[in-house]
């Protein structure tokens, strides 16, 4: 498809300078949400270690600013640690079912990270909050839950969270009890396209995330020889008069070319890996929403056969059989705009990352060369 530059970009295949200019800000994303649209921004920043004689934890600062009248105050800032985000998230997943909840970043420390306080480990962790709460943020339904007022404006959450435990949702235990062992004749083609794309996505990202995680480890690997081998030429050339200035120059060229290496491997873990999971999990998230659906329908087919079954004649469907159907339709309905939604938005996260890292690629070439 013929691409629209802004600011006269050069369009790929076509002559451009030598020098890299990063390729996100040639080509505009098309589908950014307007930012005068909205009237509910949060922000997740400035994290803080807290120890103490129990536990050591990490808490974040959460800003929000909001126009909404369902706010008091048009902004607040509260401090929340990470099994707070797990109780928003389980709080959503009770109240909303038939929407698909976004999921948060993997509780215990990533395969390779040593210390989860560390600096780099925290970062990255704060990036995926920050993320979790931008797309709850922006979803039409989620953005309006009591839930997530509450875990953004609570000055004290732990209050609310044991004076809730009393009223927690049990939406889904009474289609586990009327379905019981009864099998689903067929999901619709429709979901069942849904089901069979989750699969393969979900295993194509994980065959992805594993050959990265390979790369990069033998990136690190390769700059570990790079560093012991530069040296080298800078040592020798102390006994090569005639030497020492092009052993010198092949010291320092050593020494830039691991300086790259390092910039590159660092964007890879930080930038790319990030994303990979976090769509992995987003992928099992889908497939959550998608089984409680299948429960939905499947508890609306019993009671169709329970009425069938039943001796006397009865002209009208029975209000529960009524009820439960639409539900399922709801359901069904939805879970259709959340998938639609979730499609765009992989669209342009995924562009944004595999261009951010082809533009990364290029800037590390050029310096090697």
């Amino acid at each position: 498809q013929d691409l629209i530059l802004p600011n006269g970009g050069t369009p790929a295949g076509t002559s451009s300078p030598a020098s890299s200019s990063s390729l996100l800000n040639r080509l505009q994303l098309d589908d950014d949400i307007d930012g005068e649209t909205r009237d509910l921004f949060v922000t997740v920043d400035d994290p803080k270690k807290h120890v103490c004689t129990m536990e050591t934890y990490i808490t974040y600062r959460i800003t929000t600013k909001s126009t909404r009248v369902e706010f008091d105050l048009p902004e607040y800032s509260v401090r929340r640690r990470y099994q707070d985000f797990d109780w928003l998230r389980n709080k959503l997943e009770e109240s909303q079912p038939t929407h698909l909840i976004p999921p948060l970043p993997e509780k215990f420390v990533v395969k390779g990270v040593v210390d989860r306080f560390s600096e780099e480990f925290v970062e990255t962790r704060r990036k995926a909050l920050d993320k979790f709460l931008k797309r709850i943020t922006d979803h039409p339904v989620l953005s309006f839950n009591e839930h997530f007022n509450v875990f953004l404006t609570a000055k004290d959450l732990n209050a609310y969270k044991k004076q809730g435990m009393a009223l927690l949702s049990r939406v889904g235990e009474s289609v586990k009890q009327v379905t019981g062992g009864y099998k689903l004749r067929s999901r619709p083609l429709e979901f069942a396209a849904i089901g069979d794309y989750l699969d393969t996505f979900a295993l194509k990202l994980g065959t992805i995330d594993r050959i990265a995680q390979r790369i990069i480890k033998e990136e690190i690997e390769y700059l570990v020889e790079l560093r012991e081998y530069g040296p080298v030429y800078s040592t020798w050339s102390a006994l090569e008069g005639e030497l020492a200035e092009p052993l010198e120059g092949v010291s320092a060229c050593i020494g830039h070319c691991s300086t790259a290496l390092e910039e590159l491997t660092d964007d890879m873990t930080e930038d790319f890996l990030p994303v990979l999971r976090e769509y992995i999990l987003y992928s099992d998230s889908m497939k959550s929403v998608l089984k409680k659906r299948d429960q939905v329908q499947a508890e609306y087919e019993a009671k169709l056969e329970a009425v069938a079954l039943r001796k006397e004649d009865r002209p009208k469907v029975p209000a529960d059989v009524e009820k439960c159907q639409d539900r399922m339709e709801c359901f069904n309905a939805d879970l259709k705009a959340d998938m639609e939604r979730w499609q765009s938005s992989k669209r342009q996260d995924f562009r944004q990352l595999l261009m951010g890292m082809a533009d990364k690629n290029i800037q590390y070439y050029e310096k090697v060369m």
